[in-house]
């Protein structure tokens, strides 16, 4: 496989794990859960999520062909309550998704070194890529951070537990598969 062709796959595999993280997070969570803001200045799940999807679309809309930052885009609104269901929340998180995987997915390795803009600021596809390979980590790490806080000893993991490495390390899980690590 091509060194481009092995960047958009794991790329987009590595999207799809956050992806992931983010919706083992929602299944713990209750409706009131996602609209919980653990300080005045911070942001709720359901903000949170509304901001990945804003961004996602605008980011991914016409990718290869138009600027980043879409005239439509209302980004400011997306760090307003909305108070949107538990499914309406999932169904934006959803579309974001959808949106990023669709352009990714059709971007060849001939793409790659494409310049594409980002509120008027020129980067290669790449560039561009690895600019949302970071962004939309930072943001599912808040989500699961925010759930953990809530769930607290009704916790379930999502990786290996604190005081489980060496059992994880020895294949310890693979004996029991019931057991999360």
């Amino acid at each position: 496989m091509s060194l481009g062709k092995e960047y958009l796959t794991t790329t987009i595999k590595r999207l799809r794990y956050y992806k992931d993280l983010g919706e083992k997070t929602f299944e713990q969570l209750d409706e009131k859960d996602l609209h919980y803001f653990p300080t005045s200045e911070s942001n709720s799940i359901a903000i949170i999520v509304q901001h990945l999807a804003g961004n996602m679309l605008s980011r991914f809309t016409n990718f290869l062909t138009e600027d980043g930052e879409k005239d439509w885009r209302q980004r400011d609104d997306e760090f307003e309550v909305h108070n949107y269901s538990k499914q309406q929340v999932i169904e934006l998180w959803n579309k974001g998704w959808e949106c990023c995987f669709h352009a990714l997915e059709s971007l060849t390795e001939n793409d790659l070194e494409t310049i594409i803009y980002i509120r008027k600021e020129p980067l290669t596809v790449i560039d561009a890529i690895n600019r949302q390979l970071a962004h939309y980590p930072y943001h599912i790490g808040q989500i699961v951070y925010i759930g953990r806080m809530i769930k607290n000893t009704d916790w379930k993991n999502l990786s290996i537990p604190k005081g489980h490495s060496l059992q994880y390390n020895t294949g310890e899980h693979l004996k029991d598969p019931a057991k999360k690590y």
